[in-house]
């Protein structure tokens, strides 16, 4: 093998590194730029310190709110509730008129605070029958209409006046309702008068001016329980009226705030005047009078037809001299023979 000379290492005596001492071999620091001085030396920027962005400060409603919605476990929020605002029911606003007792018992009708009679104890049966019907359909919500009856006939003469009056005098007697009592026969009112009543505008002056209020109408009674109505000014147009869209706020008026008020309507005969029919529209029971010896089954059948638009219509015999069930109220209060 032929020897091979060794590379001598360079003497690193002097501490220097290769590159220090490459750059002072081959003159490397003549190629450099002169050196700045420092005075002149441009400054250096300082570094831009990003502010951190300050949080929303909560005001103390808006951290009342929050605590409401997450309420601490621990602590549960009590609940308050409002109290809810009845509505105040109308009421007639004149003075009380006093009704003549003599007067009501000459006419054969309920005498208010007299003894128990046979006619008395047959309109406590009618009354009940109505008034468990009333309560059945406001259970099936038919609202204020549930509480207005229609009293009518198929034509004049078959009592219909005399068993709304009755009517009316028996409600007035319970001890949780009161009862209205309307005069719509617009073209042959009669209710003033038999209960002695002053005339006076009425349910048509309700209708036929948009500013009237029907509250103001009303008539008070010394009797506990019972106002009136009267039928107002007669008019050509009552049935037309009567068709009208204030009609049903008129009547609604009638029970507003009186959840227990009946409202009993003694309308004209349904063959002879079409306010009977309008009528039936608004109400939640008719209560059909026929008279046992004067009442035709064809004359029945069309006033039923004609007042249809009501869905409950029941009949009421007057003037029959028997019973099918041979039951006479009379003879057990001594008035019978």
């Amino acid at each position: 093998m032929n020897e091979h000379s060794k590379i001598s290492v360079p003497n690193n005596s002097e501490g220097k590194s290769l590159l220090e001492r490459a750059a002072k071999a081959f003159d490397l620091g003549s190629l450099a730029p002169p050196p700045v001085p420092v005075d002149l030396a441009p400054a250096r920027p300082k570094p831009v310190m990003r502010q951190r962005a300050p949080e929303p400060r909560v005001e103390p409603a808006a951290r009342a709110v929050e605590e409401v919605q997450q309420p601490d476990t621990e602590a549960p929020v009590e609940i308050v509730e409002k109290p809810v605002a009845h509505m105040r029911p109308i009421a007639p606003r004149g003075p009380h008129h006093s009704i003549d007792r003599g007067h009501l018992r000459a006419q054969g009708l309920i005498e208010p605070e007299g003894s128990v009679t046979a006619l008395l104890e047959e309109f406590r049966i009618v009354k009940r029958q109505l008034l468990l019907q009333a309560a059945e359909l406001r259970r099936q919500g038919g609202g204020a209409a549930t509480q207005r009856i229609l009293v009518s006939s198929p034509h004049s003469g078959e009592g219909k006046t005399y068993c709304s009056i009755n009517l009316a005098l028996s409600i007035a007697a319970e001890m949780e309702n009161e009862v209205l009592l309307v005069d719509a026969d617009f073209a042959k009112p009669s209710i003033l008068s038999a209960l002695g009543l002053p005339g006076g505008p009425g349910l048509m002056d309700a209708l036929t001016d948009s500013q009237a209020d029907v509250a103001d109408f009303m008539l008070a009674t010394d009797i506990p329980g019972l106002s009136v109505l009267p039928a107002g000014d007669a008019s050509n147009t009552d049935s037309e009226y009567l068709n009208s869209s204030r009609t049903a706020a008129v009547l609604d008026r009638l029970t507003e705030g009186a959840p227990h008020r009946m409202v009993i309507f003694d309308s004209p005969p349904a063959l002879a005047a079409a306010p009977a029919a309008e009528l039936a529209k608004y109400v939640g029971q008719v209560m059909m009078i026929v008279r046992a010896d004067r009442t035709g089954q064809g004359a029945l059948d069309d006033a039923i037809s004609l007042l249809s638009g009501c869905p409950n219509i029941q009949l009421l015999l007057n003037a029959a001299n028997f019973s099918p069930s041979g039951r006479r109220f009379g003879s057990y209060y001594g008035y019978g023979v």
